[in-house]
């Protein structure tokens, strides 16, 4: 694999249900994504964008092909094994924020990384850098249903990338918030993953958020098809 690839999708395979009634979503889709790179990823509801993610991002096992991260193959290891590489090189970002209701903005981009072995105090300063950069410092000891939905995603953002992952995978991150709303977060998304080299995977319906990735991406007939920006 080359060297500056931080994953690699060959293959994939992914249906679902028994007998007569399954559905293919992926057919043999190849992807590929280099270091520092944005890609997006725009097609339709129901054509498997959130099921590439989740292949991708070692969530769902697809049913043939391979999955490589970091130039680790994936296909073949254990729960245990892929658990490790996604807590390590992996981050999400959902269309709603998953954000723990019971603790603060600040303390939930500090659980990922004391679920990676990092002391209390180390943990605590990166998560304020990261909702400082995000422009949410001022909210770090806010729970999540006192913030904004905006400011909700923003926190978010900084808990995915809280580990320095190779790849931040986005599964519509600004659909659920107004226009005015989802420009800002996008900016501040693009922003970090531009400044901390970062290779993101955004699926979006926003053609304009599209516009401003390095690559534009579709699916279709269960395949990865590139797009003209």
């Amino acid at each position: 694999m080359a060297k500056d690839v931080v994953l690699t999708l060959t293959g994939i395979d992914r249906h679902y249900g028994q007998g007569e009634t399954v559905l293919s979503i992926l057919k043999g889709a190849d992807f590929t994504l280099r270091s520092g790179e944005t890609v997006a990823l725009v097609a339709p509801s129901g054509t498997g964008k959130s099921t590439l993610l989740h292949v991708a991002g070692l969530l769902e096992h697809p049913d043939g092909g391979e999955v490589t991260v970091g130039g680790v193959a994936c296909q073949e290891l254990g729960d245990e094994e892929r658990t490790a590489i996604r807590r390590k090189s992996i981050g999400f970002v959902y269309q709603f924020h998953h954000l723990l209701p019971e603790f603060s903005a600040l303390e939930n981009v500090m659980m990922p990384q004391l679920i990676a072995g990092l002391s209390k105090p180390e943990a605590a300063e990166r998560a304020k850098q990261l909702l400082d950069y995000m422009r949410v410092g001022h909210r770090a000891d806010h729970r999540p249903a006192e913030l904004s939905g905006g400011e909700q995603q923003r926190v978010a953002i900084a808990r995915a990338v809280a580990n320095a992952p190779l790849v931040l995978l986005a599964d519509e991150p600004t659909g659920n918030l107004d226009p005015e709303t989802a420009s800002y977060v996008f900016s501040a998304l693009e922003a970090l993953v531009r400044q901390s080299g970062l290779s993101a995977m955004i699926a979006t319906h926003n053609h304009d958020i599209a516009r401003r990735m390095d690559r534009c991406v579709t699916l279709v007939d269960g395949k990865v098809v590139e797009l003209e920006v």
